[in-house]
């Protein structure tokens, strides 16, 4: 059995800082870069590729609304235009940047309000799904398992990777809980490696509501903002180690396809 653990990463700014990327590079298979508009500088992308890079780890394009006051977790009602041309900026940014030190982006994971809202929006996800397509068609599109995205972005054309949340509770429908909910963020590491373990062999998540829930899984995200992120990430290699399971980027994954 084969698993990606992916990572929100490169959120730091100016002189603010945020998480532990450098360790966390150590574990993951894949980074998700914020590009700037929810976090991140110019000068943070490109040191954390050429962090990625260096560790062998998979480079996607963390694309948000532009929202670096609400760190990217507060809905905005942008325009077709608007959030295409916000979207393909983001990508481009970060190409460019992963070109110049000889890497790549591979995949693009939508951040924070716009990953839920474009879950189940699918005329705010056509502008994201049209601008990944414009600059390169064969870029994964990292979304939410079990939402309406999935399909949709098949039909037109991406491969798509499923994902699920090592850190975060989940509804009896799969959906995410929201933050301003009590639990709606997990800190016990035994409790997420298991939960993680069980999405990988058995599909399954206990939801908030006290149900096992359905969840096909390609990739686990562990937050980088998370407290305890890196102790989250390496708990997690280890009991999936333990349970012969293998970890490695999602592109050498079948479910994706």
């Amino acid at each position: 059995m084969n698993i990606d653990l992916n990572s929100d990463l490169g959120e730091s700014f100016g002189s603010w800082h945020m998480g532990n990327d450098k360790e966390i590079l150590k574990i993951v298979t894949s980074a998700n870069i914020a590009c700037g508009f929810h976090a991140g500088d110019p000068q943070g992308m490109l040191k954390t590729i050429k962090q990625a890079y260096v560790c062998g780890v998979a480079i996607g394009a963390h694309v948000s609304y532009p929202d670096l006051v609400g760190f990217g977790r507060r809905n905005m009602d942008l325009s077709y235009d608007e959030l295409y041309a916000d979207v393909l900026y983001q990508i481009s940014a970060l190409s460019g940047m992963a070109k110049s030190v000889g890497a790549e982006v591979t995949y693009v994971k939508p951040h924070g309000a716009l990953y839920n809202t474009i879950s189940k929006d699918l005329q705010q996800a056509q502008a994201v799904v049209d601008a990944i397509c414009a600059f390169n068609s064969s870029l994964y599109l990292v979304a939410l398992a079990g939402s309406p995205l999935i399909h949709f972005a098949k039909e037109k054309g991406l491969s798509v990777i499923s994902e699920a949340f090592a850190d975060r509770a989940y509804h009896s429908d799969g959906t995410l809980v929201s933050r301003k909910i009590d639990g709606a963020v997990l800190h016990d590491y035994d409790e997420i490696a298991l939960r993680v373990v069980n999405m990988v062999k058995t599909g399954h998540v206990q939801s908030i509501e006290g149900h096992l829930t359905p969840i096909q899984a390609d990739s686990i995200c562990v937050h980088g903002d998370t407290k305890g992120a890196l102790e989250i990430s390496q708990k997690i290699t280890q009991v999936l180690t333990e349970e012969n399971i293998s970890i490695r980027s999602f592109s050498s994954l079948k479910g994706g396809q």
